[in-house]
């Protein structure tokens, strides 16, 4: 199309009265639209169709840029869904409504309150979340008081933060420690006040082969403890890609997993959630912790 075609058919571009002030309205609107488009990543081609035509013209090829039809499991969308809930609470609520809306616009069905009513916890209870968070994004040095359940007083610290991750129902920070120049993690829930970042943005690189879960797993993680479940086929998708499969049971009907855990009550957290899907066979005090937290959900729901 034309650059006259499309000032014609676009609404909000200046309409041709003939001045040369309405043209140069158009031409700074029209070039401002065509470097955004160019900047969302959608491919603006410029040329012409037949050698008989005297002006450019513009074309966006969809096929191009537009995704293939999006398939996601119902595991996949639950997911999704709970991801929302973080990026809500993590200042992200534009981006996360823009994805939801394309996510629904290509027929996937997205409900951020469905599943079973057990909330994991993300970052609703813990104020430092968000500073640390915003941090480790803007590749910005950080400074807060940590108080260790060994120490009588908070300490100063100041930390490259690499990343911010869950680990069994609380949240970590695991960045480099400027004051021993060493790898640490920190627990948000410890964090005194609020943090400041400081310094300017882009200061710093994580490590390449960065692996937040295996720092976390190496200084926070006590002994593992083992734990052996029953699933239905088809379920607990999430629970199943950091399982060993032990095979199904004698009757088929269900798979028997393996889990090692050294946080079994963090872990009770994540069973329970999954419903009448999975079941605890060993240990006794893991079963026993799963039928407590979906006895306290049941009586929520009872009638008065």
């Amino acid at each position: 199309m034309t650059a006259a075609r499309i000032r014609a058919t676009v609404p909000g571009y200046e309409a041709d009265d003939g001045t040369d002030r309405a043209d140069e309205a158009f031409k700074r609107m029209f070039e401002r639209d065509k470097a955004e488009l160019r900047e969302m990543g959608v491919p603006l081609e410029t040329g012409r169709t037949s050698v008989f035509d005297t002006e450019d013209g513009y074309r966006i090829a969809r096929a191009d840029y537009e995704l293939p039809e999006i398939q996601l499991t119902g595991e996949e969308a639950a997911a999704v869904g709970l991801a929302l809930r973080l990026w809500e609470s993590a200042q992200l609520a534009g981006a996360a409504q823009s994805a939801l809306v394309k996510l629904k616009a290509a027929g996937v069905d997205v409900d951020p309150g469905g599943g079973i009513p057990l909330q994991p916890r993300l970052d609703a209870g813990e104020a430092a979340f968000e500073p640390v968070y915003a941090a480790a994004r803007d590749r910005r040095a950080v400074e807060f008081d940590y108080q260790r359940p060994d120490e009588d007083a908070p300490a100063r610290r100041h930390v490259q933060p690499w990343g911010v991750i869950a680990w069994h129902g609380r949240w970590y920070l695991g960045g480099l420690d400027l004051d021993r120049q060493q790898p640490r993690v920190f627990r948000l829930s410890r964090v005194v006040g609020t943090p400041r970042a400081t310094g300017p943005g882009g200061a710093f690189e994580p490590p390449a082969d960065l692996d937040l879960a295996g720092m976390v797993a190496n200084q926070v993680g006590g002994q593992e403890q083992v734990v052996v479940v029953r699933a239905r086929p088809g379920t607990a998708v999430g629970l199943r890609r950091w399982a060993t499969p032990l095979g199904p049971t004698e009757d088929g009907a269900e798979d028997r997993l393996e889990l090692r855990s050294s946080q079994p009550w963090g872990l009770a957290d994540q069973l329970a959630a999954l419903g009448a899907d999975v079941v605890v066979e060993s240990p006794p005090e893991v079963r026993e912790a799963v039928i407590a937290r979906l006895t306290r959900l049941a009586a929520l729901g009872a009638p008065a």
